[in-house]
């Protein structure tokens, strides 16, 4: 993760989290999961304050939300106390088990992880499924070169081919760029089952 970024979910928790929970509902997030993912257990890489695992909870998936901020997992705990947290950063997500998983949901995390770790974070994440599993992933997309906001976060521009590499052997079940119905910014969204 990058340090900057993690500096800024660390100090400014709150506040980030007030304003995730005060969005509408991502009704399109929701929709894709209720699409494709399975029953069973379900981890939730870059949970930040746990607005998606905590409908994932609700809705029977069985999920752990993993994020890289402190911060952000004290606002999740505190915001949603029956639901599971835990500390994890990509891209080693070290302490998570490999093919435990049935779903990984990624939800606009991948665009914060300096343009190196990329690979290296996709093909963990995908080591975590089952054969079978699906794997959720959206970046906000960033045209041109990486930036950094008003916070100091990384918004690096992803490159498709190298998330589409790195995601094979996956079998692509969706692959489109849309305006997010919760944060109204543009994002592309990917879903992948793991062969097997």
């Amino acid at each position: 993760m990058d340090p900057a970024t993690l500096g800024a979910y660390d100090r400014d928790a709150a506040a980030f989290a007030d304003d995730w929970h005060g969005q509408p509902a991502p009704a399109d997030l929701q929709a894709a999961v209720r699409r494709f993912f399975r029953p069973g257990p379900t981890a939730d890489i870059g949970c930040g304050a746990g607005r998606d695992t905590a409908w994932l909870h609700a809705n029977g998936y069985d999920p752990t939300g993993y994020d890289a901020s402190a911060g952000l997992l004290a606002e999740a705990r505190r915001r949603h106390p029956g639901v599971r947290f835990a500390p994890a950063a990509l891209p080693a997500l070290d302490g998570l088990p490999t093919a435990a998983f049935a779903n990984v949901l990624c939800e606009t995390v991948i665009m914060h992880l300096p343009q190196p770790d990329l690979a290296p974070a996709l093909l963990r994440v995908m080591s975590l499924l089952v054969p079978g599993g699906t794997l959720y992933l959206t970046w906000r997309v960033t045209e041109g070169a990486d930036r950094r906001d008003e916070h100091g976060r990384l918004y690096a521009a992803v490159d498709e081919r190298a998330v589409r590499q790195a995601l094979t052997p996956g079998v692509p079940l969706l692959d489109e760029e849309v305006v997010s119905a919760s944060s109204g910014r543009t994002v592309r969204r990917v879903v992948v089952r793991k062969d097997g």
